[in-house]
């Protein structure tokens, strides 16, 4: 059922992705917009490589706050509907899945930075943190072994995607199927956003991320 609480989450939840953290952080506090730096993209990963982790720490940890509260947004319908919606039904979960793509479409084609966002991993997190406590923590615990054993944000991501479909289809097996097709839906995102990245994965071209040496923008 349509009603305006949920005609207005939907607004929120996209503009709430759009809000571009890479870009107006950069632009307030260094005078650099990262998209013309580094792999082009406004997000954290980016930030991390242009402006190094104390401006990538913020930018990531609001990035996925985008995430989390749009996708919390869905507590509004219950206000629209009480009695035919609560926070353990397909349709209230169905409705989270929805909030969180919009916030990460948001992210990735933000209407306050000339539709030039970033890659939505941060995004993502913070929607399947919303979504699915359990499985968002396994993917943490896998991206940061992968980080830290390869230096790859890029393939940390790829493969913290899979692991989330695997969570919520194995390890912490659900019983709403649009959570697992959201799951499948993740991991083909990933992969076009990553497409680039892979290439140079595979040439071994890719950059790499140390997060405990100090990054001085040359910029």
């Amino acid at each position: 059922m349509i009603t305006i609480y949920s005609i207005t989450s939907l607004i929120l939840a996209y503009l709430l992705g759009s809000i571009p953290t890479a870009v107006w952080i950069g632009q307030a506090f260094y005078k650099v917009d990262v998209r013309e730096y580094g792999s082009g993209n406004a997000g954290a990963t980016n930030t991390f490589r242009v402006l190094g982790k104390k401006a990538g720490i913020p930018v990531m940890l609001i990035d996925i706050l985008k995430g989390f509260t749009a996708t919390n947004l869905a507590y509004l319908s219950i206000l629209g509907m009480p009695s035919a919606v609560d926070s353990h039904s397909v349709v209230f979960t169905n409705y989270e899945l929805a909030l969180g793509i919009t916030a990460v479409m948001g992210h990735l084609f933000p209407i306050f930075a000339g539709f030039r966002g970033g890659k939505g991993v941060a995004t993502l997190f913070g929607m399947v943190l919303a979504v699915h406590l359990q499985a968002a923590l396994l993917c943490v615990i896998v991206f940061i072994v992968i980080l830290l054993l390869t230096k790859y944000v890029s393939l940390s991501s790829i493969v913290a995607s899979f692991t989330y479909l695997i969570g919520v289809t194995f390890v912490f097996p659900v019983s709403v199927r649009s959570v697992v097709i959201y799951g499948m839906c993740i991991c083909v995102l990933i992969l076009v956003t990553h497409q680039k990245n892979i290439e140079r994965l595979l040439h071994g071209r890719e950059s790499k991320v140390n997060l405990f040496k100090k990054k001085v923008a040359s910029v």
